[in-house]
């Protein structure tokens, strides 16, 4: 029988001068908070239309300050929205993990941030499956790290406690501790996650027509990143 999933967004409200504040230069923060704020909404988006997955969004900040706050209002509706929790975060991953099995016990959990406004319903579909027959399936990061991590069982996510985030090798530490903790690790594909405006610009070719694009300040404000 396949598990049922649970996909868990984790997720900071988009309230200027708090997100992305890589993008700074030369995005200002309030850009900057639009683009995150777009880049949630695509991802929550891709969320909803994958099949026969049960929607959580793990959140930090007040979406109440949050640039279209209205809209990731509408947009939640439905979803089992909790409240981050834990001091360092490693902790709030795994305090997140925890939580959407307390609120769907017996679900394997697929998790992503905000990060990947190209993800599509058919990649988060692939990652729901993988854990048909793996213990934990793991996306690796352009940066690094990783945009998604996906767990048979709630418990196993605890290990991402122990594993330094932002970090050019915190894709590698995590799967090295997965497979350490004997676990069977499905690979999945390699994303870029928007961290800075030349990732940005890279993944808004990926995605001509979406709230993401719409989002970015007038080229003439970054072709200098993007020409680098």
């Amino acid at each position: 029988m396949v598990t049922p999933t649970a996909l868990l967004v984790v997720a900071k409200a988009p309230v200027p001068g708090l997100v992305k504040t890589r993008l700074c230069p030369p995005a200002t923060h309030a850009e900057a908070a639009r683009i995150a704020a777009a880049s949630l909404l695509d991802t929550v988006d891709a969320v909803r239309r994958t099949p026969g997955v049960r929607p959580v969004v793990a959140l930090a900040g007040d979406l109440a300050e949050a640039t279209c706050s209205a809209e990731l209002r509408n947009a939640l509706r439905g979803w089992t929205v909790l409240g981050q929790r834990g001091d360092r975060f490693p902790a709030r991953l795994a305090a997140a993990h925890a939580d959407t099995a307390a609120a769907h016990p017996g679900f394997s959990i697929v998790q992503i941030g905000m990060d990947t406004p190209q993800v599509t319903p058919e990649l988060l579909a692939a990652a729901s499956e993988a854990l048909d027959s793996a213990d934990a399936a793991l996306g690796p990061a352009e940066d690094g790290g990783w945009w998604v991590a996906g767990f048979r069982s709630a418990a196993d996510a605890q290990l991402l406690r122990g594993v330094p985030t932002s970090r050019s090798d915190t894709g590698v530490r995590t799967l090295a501790t997965l497979r350490a903790a004997g676990l069977r690790v499905a690979a999945l594909p390699r994303l870029t996650d928007v961290d800075t405006m030349e990732a940005a610009v890279r993944v808004a070719g990926l995605v001509p027509n979406s709230r993401f694009v719409a989002s970015l300040p007038a080229p003439s404000t970054y072709r200098n990143v993007a020409d680098g």
